[in-house]
């Protein structure tokens, strides 16, 4: 009898003698080479406790139902997630970052409470490459109460945190080993507070989330790394940083900031891959704003608004995340009390138009990420406690329910690494 691999590799050769080329043929030959030289993980941060000492205005108020970093092994073929281990901790690591080389891992601890003014923190992890499995470096303040996101500065040296229930943003140098250091920087958000009432509501909404105080909600590098983006949903702005790369500090840029509507919200944003379109979504106006940026001033320009939901929507929504897919045609929504994913065909302009929606099959998606060849859409649904699989039509954009579920315990983010590529 043959060994498995030989086997497996004689039918492929055979099959595809007889068959001819074909893409799901090709897809499956890259799959299996993928495979062959290391698999294909999945990191879900969670929450792991529940949120203390919150506002009376807090909508979201998870029970703390995860046990920490969820790993997995993700099928490249189906898409399906298979549990590889989990690394507990009980301080909700809800939003993770990889550095390019999938050698190390960090996480915003949005529970954590550090310190005599009950800071969050930020944890560094070393990656097994064999299996996945990360061992802990180090955990230092995050600058602020509750970070609620962070990501890399392209150069590969920053990690930059977002400091929700603090309202300010922060950066950490990121040393040699990949530990990380004390905050080079840490800017407090400040101004006048947004109304109770989103300007672009839908009618009948009484979504109301953050506008009782400032909130820094997302951080993030432009491309190019010459300039530092974050999203304050209580004030209702963008503010844009120029960054010394050398010092690790943030300098207002002039103008330091863009408005959006009072009481819309914005949350998060994504770049276009051609760096010149930028996409912000609002949590509580339930809107899309499409902004030309300027790479060399950091300037944001607005152009077009457009709502997250269906036509003829009324009632209450929080919105969550948005992607811009990989190639550059579809811009994807998410719609928490909704519960679906709205998805927008991207013009030669950079203008949006609906083309439809998706339930989510869960309860408020809190975020949602593609794979690394963008072939399939992963669902946090943070108050279902799953994670649901969807296939994407690269032609319409649409998304197609695999029929796959994955347990875990208010899920809140992820990311992917794939060991078939070298670290």
């Amino acid at each position: 009898m043959s060994p498995p691999d030989s086997s497996r590799r004689s039918f492929l050769k055979t099959f595809v003698a007889l068959a001819g080329t074909t893409p799901l043929m090709d897809g499956l030959l890259q799959a299996q080479s993928g495979e062959a030289a290391g698999p294909l993980l999945a990191y879900v941060g969670t929450f792991s406790s529940p949120l203390g000492d919150v506002l009376p205005t807090q909508v979201d108020l998870p029970p703390g139902n995860g046990r920490g970093i969820h790993l997995f092994q993700v099928n490249r073929v189906t898409g399906a997630l298979t549990p590889a281990g989990i690394h507990e901790m009980g301080t909700s690591p809800s939003c993770l970052a990889l550095n390019t080389s999938g050698t190390r891992l960090y996480s915003a601890n949005e529970t954590d409470r550090a310190g005599e003014h009950k800071e969050g923190t930020v944890s560094a992890f070393s990656i097994n490459r064999a299996d996945g499995k990360l061992e802990l470096l180090n955990t230092v303040r995050s600058g602020g109460a509750g970070p609620t996101f962070v990501s890399l500065h392209p150069s590969g040296r920053f990690v930059l945190v977002a400091n929700y229930f603090g309202g300010s943003v922060a950066v950490l140098p990121i040393l040699a080993d990949g530990r990380l250091g004390a905050a080079t920087d840490i800017k407090a958000d400040a101004g006048k507070i947004g109304p109770t009432r989103a300007t672009n509501a839908p009618p009948g909404s009484f979504a109301f989330s953050g506008h009782d105080r400032t909130h820094a909600h997302m951080i993030q590098a432009d491309p190019a790394g010459c300039f530092v983006l974050h999203a304050d949903l209580g004030l209702d702005k963008i503010f844009i940083w120029k960054f010394d790369e050398q010092k690790g500090v943030l300098i207002p840029s002039e103008p330091p900031a863009v408005a959006l509507p009072p009481g819309d919200g914005p949350r998060h944003f994504h770049f276009h891959a051609n760096g010149r379109w930028f996409y912000s979504i609002q949590e509580e106006g339930s809107t899309i704003v499409l902004f030309d940026y300027d790479a060399s001033t950091g300037q944001l320009t607005s152009r077009q608004t457009i709502s997250t939901l269906p036509p003829g929507f009324a009632g209450s929504n929080f919105c969550s995340e948005i992607l811009v897919s990989a190639d550059g045609r579809f811009v994807y929504a998410g719609n928490r009390l909704h519960d679906s994913i709205g998805i927008f065909s991207i013009g030669p302009n950079g203008t949006l138009t609906f083309v439809g929606e998706e339930w989510t099959r869960g309860n408020y998606p809190r975020s949602f990420n593609f794979d690394p060849t963008g072939q399939f859409l992963y669902c946090c649904n943070q108050r279902g406690d799953n994670i649901a699989v969807f296939r994407v039509d690269r032609k319409t954009g649409s998304l197609n329910f695999t029929g796959q579920y994955t347990p875990v315990g208010n899920p809140s983010s992820i990311v992917f690494l794939d060991l078939a590529k070298n670290g």
